[in-house]
């Protein structure tokens, strides 16, 4: 698939080009490279904000046109209801899916115990810290149920520490659901720590330099980042990301 965009100045800007690429049912996939390589407009093609100039995008063989509810998508940004509580957060999906109370209250709990958030039931998002928060806006979309999880930097506004920790929550969250997930990061450790491929987007237009599966052993820890394997790893991706990544901002250029 292609994506081109029109301009103010009448100009076209194509961000993604001749994109081919499948994702496993039940994979966690990592989408990896420089800041305006086209990640975050892949995945909203994905969750159906936008249609390709040319191609498709499928799911289980069927077009994606719309907004597709099977999907469900995690931004940067928390995105609650600042008005409603932990508990009324996660059960919106449901409710809106038309789930009676007593179902969909149990589905919540479930969820947010899941996200380790027992006892935070009726605390609002002002009350939670950015990774608590964060853990709500999981077991919101996981207690909606939908086929696929779209990620989109969801720890990039959390300290190091705390992204750590959830990196490492949303493993054992993917293992416990085994939804399918596509997640954009432009770390290239994040992408180690969790993916099952990695797939290696060149600067724009963004095409598919490379997919990459990890062969790091899982559940992985972050200890892992001391082996051997990983730091091989890791240069054979800077390889391939650093010559954008020079090419995209002036301040990395020598003669600056």
């Amino acid at each position: 698939m292609t994506k081109i965009f029109d301009t103010d100045r009448g100009r076209s800007l194509v961000a993604i080009q001749d994109v081919s690429l499948d994702v496993i049912e039940g994979e966690f996939l990592c989408l990896l490279g420089a800041s305006g390589c086209g990640k975050s407009t892949m995945l909203s093609l994905f969750a159906g904000f936008l249609q390709p100039s040319s191609g498709h995008v499928m799911l289980r063989g069927q077009p994606i046109t719309r907004i597709e509810p099977r999907c469900g998508m995690v931004f940067q940004s928390y995105a609650l209801f600042p008005w409603k509580t932990v508990r009324g957060n996660v059960e919106f999906g449901p409710k809106m899916q038309g789930v009676g109370r007593s179902v969909r209250r149990a589905t919540a709990q479930r969820f947010i115990d899941m996200v380790k958030l027992t006892g935070f039931e009726n605390h609002y998002p002002a009350e939670l810290s950015g990774g608590m928060q964060q853990r709500v806006t999981l077991a919101r979309i996981l207690a909606a149920n939908p086929e696929v999880l779209l990620m989109d930097e969801p720890f990039a506004a959390l300290d190091a520490m705390t992204r750590q920790i959830m990196q490492g929550e949303l493993l054992r969250i993917h293992d416990a659901s085994g939804k399918t997930t596509v997640f954009i990061t432009h770390s290239i450790d994040e992408a180690l720590i969790l993916s099952d491929r990695i797939v290696v987007m060149s600067a724009r237009p963004g095409r598919i330099k490379t997919i990459l599966p990890n062969p790091l052993p899982s559940p992985r820890h972050v200890s892992v980042q001391l082996s051997p394997e990983y730091a091989a790893l890791k240069a054979q991706v800077w390889q391939m990301v650093e010559s954008d990544l020079l090419a995209h901002d002036e301040t990395f250029r020598p003669n600056h």
